[in-house]
């Protein structure tokens, strides 16, 4: 892995054509693979792996046509944009439709606690402004901490400042508050799905003015 070819990509990322859904999931299913809200919901078998895997393939595969996903040439890393008009109710038939999948992601034993994040992440996240979304930022773990998505992230928000437009994310690892921050982003709340849930920390950011 060309660690340095990773950081100049992420300068200057591509936007992820259909061909390269599949290598985009696969970057995040690695990059999320020790997140603490994954570990809360997903079953804990060993087919862990394989549920990641066709979860991120499902979300991005959905996603394509509305989502901005912006990753080096070469991969290894995506972020993931999507406009907010994009989060609205999902119609019961498509609930129906996705329900196996979600009881393979699961197991049966914690298909609730899928089901209690979700509503949390409905009632923290705000509507009442037109905003992107950083749906997921994600570097595949043998080229973290190389600075990787702090450039990709870069990328998106000097893209948000040229349009003047606000941007939302949530984050699950305490660490990366301060990723954000750098960025612009302020914590807005802090909240958990239940008292067994991990932390989330929803955030916002105005963009830039044209003066800095």
């Amino acid at each position: 892995m060309d660690i340095e070819a990773m950081r100049r990509g992420a300068e200057a990322p591509v936007q992820a054509r259909r061909e390269d859904l599949s290598a985009v999931a696969q970057d995040l299913a690695d990059a999320f693979a020790e997140d603490r809200h994954f570990d809360w919901f997903m079953r804990t078998d060993a087919r862990r792996a394989e549920a990641r895997q066709r979860l991120f393939s499902f979300l991005i595969g959905e996603a394509f046509a509305a989502a901005s996903i912006d990753r080096p040439a070469a991969g290894g890393a995506a972020a993931v944009w999507m406009p907010f008009e994009w989060l609205g109710p999902t119609p019961m038939l498509e609930e129906l439709r996705t329900l196996p999948l979600m009881m393979f992601i699961t197991g049966l034993a914690r298909f609730s606690r899928l089901a209690a994040l979700r509503q949390d992440m409905d009632d923290h996240h705000p509507m009442e402004r037109s905003h992107a979304y950083l749906w997921f930022l994600g570097v595949t773990p043998a080229a973290q901490g190389h600075g990787i998505g702090s450039r990709l992230l870069k990328v998106g928000t000097d893209r948000l400042d040229a349009a003047a437009m606000p941007a939302y994310l949530e984050t699950g690892t305490e660490r990366n508050v301060a990723l954000y921050r750098r960025h612009g982003f302020q914590v807005i709340s802090e909240h958990k799905a239940r008292a067994d849930a991990p932390t989330m920390w929803s955030m916002w950011r105005e963009p830039a003015s044209p003066e800095g």
